[in-house]
């Protein structure tokens, strides 16, 4: 089932010139929304600062438990078992989880706890870089679906165990 929902992506891909530079562009451009999201909010006073280096702290835990993840289970990207329509030159480490998604969900939960209005559109921009690493053949929908997963919940653990205000 995985293959097949991969496989009904990204075949789309390669056909509309617009729309593969849309999906190049969130695939590997949105960090730098989060980015500039994170610095707005961290210069802000008050609950956006706050959230800001919860977010940040929860975007480190989730590349440290990202790395850990891909070493203790390796999936090859579907572009090295399968021919599929690659947009772009990807690594050829373990396609579980998806980096991308795992920490801007993680980052994304977190904003949402204290901004709601910001935090829903990064959490429809984390969803949209997921399906688009599909799209560029990077990765199969359980990969992002389970970097989403994972991502939210550190994404709420880290809203839940720190404390009000980190200083």
């Amino acid at each position: 089932m995985d293959l097949k929902i991969f496989k009904a992506i990204n075949r789309l891909s390669g056909r509309i010139a617009f729309i593969d530079f849309l999906m190049i562009l969130l695939s590997n451009r949105a960090r730098y929304l989060f980015l500039f999201v994170l610095a707005c909010m961290w210069l802000a006073k008050g609950p956006s600062r706050t959230a800001a280096k919860k977010a940040a702290a929860a975007s480190l835990i989730a590349i440290f438990v990202n790395k850990v993840l891909k070493i203790c289970y390796f999936r090859p990207r579907p572009f090295i078992k399968n021919k599929v329509g690659l947009l772009i030159p990807a690594k050829r480490d373990s396609s579980f989880p998806s980096k991308h998604t795992v920490v801007s969900f993680a980052a994304s939960i977190v904003i949402f706890y204290g901004n709601r209005f910001i935090g829903r559109i990064l959490l429809w921009v984390s969803a949209c870089t997921g399906f688009a690493r599909i799209w560029a053949g990077h990765h199969y929908p359980s990969d992002v679906i389970g970097g989403a997963l994972i991502g939210g919940t550190i994404g709420w653990f880290t809203e839940k165990l720190s404390k009000p205000e980190i200083k």
